[in-house]
């Protein structure tokens, strides 16, 4: 496993890490033992970042993840989240005094003095654009409680917002062979500042497997089947904003790009670690093969310049026009 420098203080972390919103059980349920064997499976093969949210499970996730670090605490650097929880719920989370609250919550939840990272869970624009919320993580830097702060977004304008706040450690971003307007100008800024950039969704809520086709079936309680539409929260967290019929035939257009002996996913997730203002990528898992075949990647040589440019064309001229959502 292949590390990269995590924020102002480039403390090296995983390049691969593991996003744990599906063993909080809002993709399904994944029982307790296969979620351990998850957890175990990324930590042996080099994975040390791992990103989770006071609201994946309403606090299973951290659960979980706080009695794996019982015997693996220094194993692992551990990203949450908050601003999303339903107590108090919106608008009222974004006070100081709820802010802080989420974050002793989650300290509890994940049996730790410190946490790692909190991020911002995609709260409102103009919270952001007010301040007062980053004055609060600073506050709560200085008395110890986290090490680092940053911001996960919904959009590039959002991301360039939190970039002017100080101490800003990471943007965590929609970012995928479907979704690539953060290259440009984000991408760019958050190196000038040593922000780092974990790329969330990277296989599109499973698209850019390959695996599926325009039958695919979902549980009732995941997302890929009720916030297909946007009807939950913004549309961009499923599919990548792409309608989902659209995003299959997407989809097996690019298996005929992929190069010999890799699968789609390992393109799709190979094409991401080719941009250095990329610290992580944190594809999510329900079963330990995934892991494996996710950390895999680490050890695969780069893409072709001649693959990427042939990615960057497809985006532009077939993806681009059926992106919905806020981008």
């Amino acid at each position: 496993m292949q590390t990269r420098p995590f924020g102002p203080e480039r403390l090296m972390v995983s390049e691969v890490g593991l996003g744990t919103w599906q063993i909080g059980g809002s993709w399904g349920t994944v029982d307790e033992k296969t979620a351990m064997e998850i957890l175990t499976t990324a930590t042996e093969e080099g994975i040390t970042f791992f990103d989770t949210a006071d609201v994946y499970g309403d606090g299973r996730s951290e659960l979980l993840i706080g009695e794996f670090l019982r015997t693996h605490a220094k194993d692992v650097f551990v990203a949450t989240k908050l601003g999303r929880g339903s107590d108090p719920g919106w608008p009222d989370n974004f006070t100081s005094k709820n802010i802080i609250k989420h974050t002793e919550a989650s300290l509890s939840r994940l049996g730790l003095e410190r946490l790692n990272l909190t991020q911002l869970h995609c709260i409102p624009r103009e919270v952001m654009a007010e301040g007062a919320v980053f004055d609060t993580l600073r506050d709560l830097k200085k008395q110890g409680k986290i090490e680092n702060f940053g911001a996960s977004v919904e959009t590039v304008e959002e991301g360039l917002l939190c970039l002017e706040q100080e101490g800003l450690a990471s943007l965590q971003v929609i970012f995928n062979i479907f979704r690539q307007k953060p290259i440009h100008e984000l991408f760019k800024k958050a190196q000038e500042k040593n922000v780092s950039i974990i790329a969330r969704v990277p296989l599109a809520s499973g698209l850019l497997t390959g695996t599926m086709n325009k039958s695919t079936t979902f549980a009732q309680s995941d997302h890929r089947n009720f916030n297909r539409d946007g009807a939950s929260f913004n549309v961009g967290e499923t599919f990548a904003g792409v309608p989902f019929e659209k995003g299959v035939e997407l989809a097996e257009e690019l298996l005929t790009m992929k190069p010999e002996g890799m699968t789609l996913a390992h393109m799709a997730l190979r094409w991401i670690l080719y941009f250095d203002a990329v610290t992580v990528v944190i594809p999510g898992s329900s079963r330990p093969a995934q892991v494996t075949a996710n950390a895999y990647i680490s050890s695969l040589a780069p893409l072709s310049k001649e693959l990427h440019a042939k990615i960057q064309d497809f985006y532009e001229h077939k993806v681009a026009q059926h992106i919905r959502g806020v981008y």
